[in-house]
């Protein structure tokens, strides 16, 4: 074998193992990805039974039921559309009606989204002080009428 050849079948060697490895770790990734959908999209393309998704939006006012089990039972909206939910566990302390949130699960077939997981969204009024006085320099300060505080109240 010649010099260039044994360097050019080292580069494709080298190729191979390489491709191989990135076809494992993507292999090995593909059971742990959970995409991220809004409750009109569950109602227009349900998942199937074993697919896990992430279901967001916010908390739809007066669905919040708990039961003596420990179960808790609430409904996700986006406005368009809302999905029924069940929750066993301990819920976050910002978790109330309203307020933007995050659950991971399934969807069974009665159209019930089983939660394992839920995450409390922080209020998307919220804004650093810094932030509010740059808007409020400029001219652009807007501040939304809502039912927290005002943006320039809340500190980290």
């Amino acid at each position: 074998m010649t010099r260039k050849q044994r360097r050019l079948t080292l580069i494709s060697l080298a190729g191979v193992v390489l491709a191989s490895a990135v076809g494992l770790v993507l292999f090995a990734l593909s059971d742990g990805i959970t995409f991220f959908t809004s409750p009109s999209d569950v109602l227009a393309k349900p998942p199937g039974l074993d697919q896990r998704v992430r279901l967001g939006g916010l908390v739809e006012r007066g669905s919040i039921v708990k039961e003596a089990d420990g179960v808790v039972r609430f409904a996700v909206t986006d406005g368009k559309a809302t999905v029924p939910a069940r929750y066993v566990g301990i819920l976050p302390d910002l978790f109330r009606e309203g307020q933007g949130v995050v659950a991971e699960g399934k969807v069974d077939g009665n159209g019930l989204f089983v939660a394992d997981t839920v995450l409390a969204k922080h209020d998307e009024t919220y804004m650093p002080k810094e932030v509010v006085e740059a808007l409020k320099k400029s001219g652009e300060w807007r501040p939304e009428d809502g039912d927290g505080p005002a943006p320039e109240t809340v500190q980290r």
